[in-house]
């Protein structure tokens, strides 16, 4: 499980430090890809796994199933650490992220995924959701929140 709020920087080849405690429960090589929100998802290998399944298991004639994996899996692309512990974040997600070379981006924990966010963004979402997150707990009362 990723816990947690890590301010970093990329530096000017695209890379951004992971973590230690993010590092280990990742494993060696891991998935990047688009994510919601406009902010990058970083997944191990058996979380992008049972993702991609539950991808695969959509219907094919729903347009929408059609939409969602192509926009998780045309961004994907399997990565490692270097010895340093970073890792090179490919242009294509910088750009739909918003992030910038030599900018702070904010890593969060969100359970079974690492999710990348420009601190620019990452602060107006905070700010959005922040005031309301009462409300949104009890529009999800009936799943058990």
């Amino acid at each position: 499980m990723f816990m947690g709020e890590y301010a970093h920087s990329i530096d000017a080849k695209g890379r951004i430090i992971l973590p230690a405690d993010f590092r280990q429960e990742l494993g060696v090589s891991f998935v990047i890809t688009k994510g919601l929100d406009s902010c990058l998802f970083l997944y191990g290998q058996q979380a992008w796994e049972e993702l991609a399944a539950k991808l695969r298991a959509l219907p094919l004639a729903r347009p929408e199933a059609r939409a969602i994996v192509r926009f998780f899996f045309s961004g994907a692309r399997t990565l490692e650490c270097d010895k340093q512990g970073r890792f090179l974040v490919p242009a294509n997600l910088r750009t739909y992220a918003g992030i910038q070379l030599r900018e702070d981006v904010v890593l969060t924990g969100a359970d079974s995924r690492i999710e990348v966010w420009s601190r620019a963004r990452w602060s107006a979402y905070s700010l959005e959701v922040e005031p309301d997150v009462t409300a949104i707990a009890a529009s999800l009362s009936e799943l058990g929140i």
